[in-house]
């Protein structure tokens, strides 16, 4: 959408596990959600730098509909595949997929999750490894099947974990963007996220569900046994691997804010084909605050796995 500033405003001290980032109270939102018409804008707002224009494809993907945007590229492979944080639509990208997309000859895929955008919304609790089962199934139907760079901001970071290690041949590399990963996410620290935010989650089962609250939600059953079993998933060794993490980063507290920065240095560690990069003067939106970092990291990667 274009009014990304509407959505990405100050950020209330609600429920948002999409996120995972603690706020006073709670939990701080990746967005705040709204209804739009992401079809017009992802087009509209992505043509404006290149003259090749995303098409929408509307799929059937494991019995539910997701709308895919696709700008084609010019046989150059791989594939850039970006994929928001939570509450976020594919118009989130709309500072980096055109970019890309002019300086990379690369084909640009953009999509929005369940629930988000164009995509209708699916009954039932949020879980990333079907969220990587959705997004495996709708790049096979555009022909997508190898040679793809992930590019994964936040919540979105949790689906490539379990994307890549079902699909590890699929994966050329990949630029975690501030993202969700396994080693944040220990016995302490997912306690502290759990009671932080059990109030908040009580006070939304009593309110009118908009399409905001259900998803959080969906989200928030069983986050505990879920992250707890997240933090056990490993990245495979032979995949390279970007993090940049936020000057900031998600959190408000130092304490939470050095364990952020902590695990995202303890995930590039793990592997020689790993680094970090901070974006300097950004917040946790980083596509948004700092284009320019993702978008050199994204060229950097298909450098080196082209």
């Amino acid at each position: 959408m274009d009014n990304h500033s509407t959505r990405l405003g100050p950020r209330r001290p609600v429920l948002a596990l999409a996120a995972a980032v603690l706020a006073a109270g709670g939990l701080a939102a990746c967005s705040t959600a709204g209804a739009t018409d992401t079809h017009a804008t992802a087009a509209s707002s992505q043509a404006a730098p290149t003259d090749r224009q995303p098409l929408t494809h509307m799929l059937t993907v494991n019995g539910h509909q997701l709308a895919f945007y696709v700008t084609p590229g010019s046989n150059r492979r791989p594939v850039i595949v970006l994929d928001s944080g939570g509450g976020l639509d594919a118009s989130y990208w709309k500072k980096v997929a055109p970019v890309l997309a002019k300086q990379t000859g690369s084909e640009v895929i953009t999509y929005d999750r369940s629930g988000e955008g164009q995509s209708p919304y699916v009954p039932g609790p949020w879980r990333a490894p079907n969220a990587a089962s959705d997004l495996a199934a709708g790049l096979a139907q555009l022909g997508v099947t190898k040679n793809v760079v992930l590019v994964s901001h936040s919540l979105a970071g949790e689906i490539a974990t379990y994307f890549v290690k079902a699909h590890p041949d699929a994966v050329a590399g990949a630029v975690l963007v501030d993202a969700s990963l396994p080693p944040f996410y220990t016995a302490a620290e997912t306690d502290k996220i759990v009671a932080a935010n059990q109030q908040q989650i009580d006070a939304l089962k009593g309110q009118p569900l908009t399409p905001a609250t259900r998803q959080l939600l969906d989200e928030a059953d069983d986050y505990g046994p879920v992250h707890l079993a997240y933090h056990g998933m490993s990245w495979p060794a032979a995949v390279p691997a970007a993090a940049i993490v936020s000057a900031t980063t998600p959190f408000p507290t130092a304490v939470d804010a050095q364990l952020w920065r902590q695990a995202q240095q303890e995930f590039v560690n793990a592997a020689p084909n790993r680094h970090l990069v901070v974006a300097d003067h950004s917040s946790h939106d980083i596509p948004v605050d700092r284009p320019d970092v993702v978008i050199k990291a994204v060229e950097d990667m298909l450098n080196q796995v082209r």
